[in-house]
């Protein structure tokens, strides 16, 4: 297991209750965090659909839907996206996660995740890639900021086992 920390400009910590939402899905639905008690939470945040690391993120918490599901988990991936590109993305890659549009970015802010970033000398405001793992009762139980995605999923899966 990796040491956890927090995203650079998030005051939230593991024990700290996740901030609720309520974002529009790609399923046509609405996706409200504490409508999901009761469940474990993966709430994961990506820069962009249909880019090279958030499509190898993507598909990989997909093929492990199932895993998670087991322990009684839900998989929500959140960007800046509009639902339509999301409807896209998962039917180009047949992903089986909920995508979840925060076109505001409001989300992203109360989680700490949008922030100012670097790429050959410009700057820009983006998402830091980060997950979240929330228990059953709305609480933050891990956090894995600044995530790599090579076996990312795999490790919140065996992250989450030692908590189910």
């Amino acid at each position: 297991m990796t040491k956890q920390s927090t995203p650079q400009n998030a005051i939230l910590k593991p024990g700290d209750f996740a901030p609720d939402f309520c974002l529009p899905t790609n399923a046509g639905d609405k996706v409200k965090l504490s409508d999901l008690r009761g469940n474990f939470i993966v709430l994961y945040f990506y820069p962009k659909d249909m880019t090279p690391g958030c499509t190898t993120e993507a598909i990989a918490f997909s093929e492990l839907n199932k895993d998670f599901a087991s322990y009684g988990a839900k998989i929500i991936g959140v960007s800046r996206d509009s639902i339509a590109r999301h409807e896209k993305f998962i039917s180009k890659y047949d992903l089986s996660i909920s995508l979840a549009s925060d076109e505001n970015g409001k989300v992203c802010e109360s989680y700490g995740v949008w922030i100012l970033k670097k790429l050959y000398g410009r700057e820009y405001m983006g998402i830091q890639r980060a997950t979240f793992l929330i228990d059953k009762d709305g609480k933050i139980i891990h956090i894995w900021p600044k995530v790599r995605v090579k076996g990312h999923a795999e490790e919140v899966l065996e992250t989450l086992k030692s908590y189910a």
